[in-house]
């Protein structure tokens, strides 16, 4: 699958006293990989919302191998795993200006009904969009 990556300068008011990156950060990081993963294939989340379908995170994961630390420019890069179905699964990986892996990650959100509040299938429209 097809992947995109973002840089992000570290801000300060994202470390601890010793300017390592606190780790409740990490999810932050990987809502903007994702955000503008799907934003790059036209798909928004505002456009989701106002057509009744919510995107919240099930479950994620972090593996974290080394500190991303204050001023430093870290990329995030975000894949989509496989084909979304009432479900959709990204991996990250987090690299440090050196390009030495920070974090893996993975999400996996599902699609929901604002309405019903149940799950539901992809929309047609997001599925169309990826294949492109």
């Amino acid at each position: 699958m097809i992947f995109d990556e973002i840089p992000i300068r570290v801000r300060y008011g994202e470390t601890d006293q010793m300017g390592v990156v606190h780790h409740g950060n990490y999810a932050l990081y990987l809502e903007m990989g994702r955000t503008e993963w799907l934003r790059k294939k036209g798909i928004s989340y505002k456009q989701m919302e106002d057509d009744g379908v919510m995107l919240p995170v099930i479950s994620m994961s972090l593996n974290f191998k080394k500190s991303a630390v204050y001023d430093e420019v870290i990329k995030v890069k975000t894949q989509l795993k496989k084909t979304p179905s009432v479900r959709i699964e990204f991996d990250y990986e987090i690299t440090n200006q050196a390009g030495e892996i920070l974090v893996s990650a993975n999400t996996e959100l599902a699609f929901i009904n604002m309405k019903t509040k149940r799950p539901m299938k992809c929309p047609d429209y997001i599925l169309e969009k990826l294949e492109n």
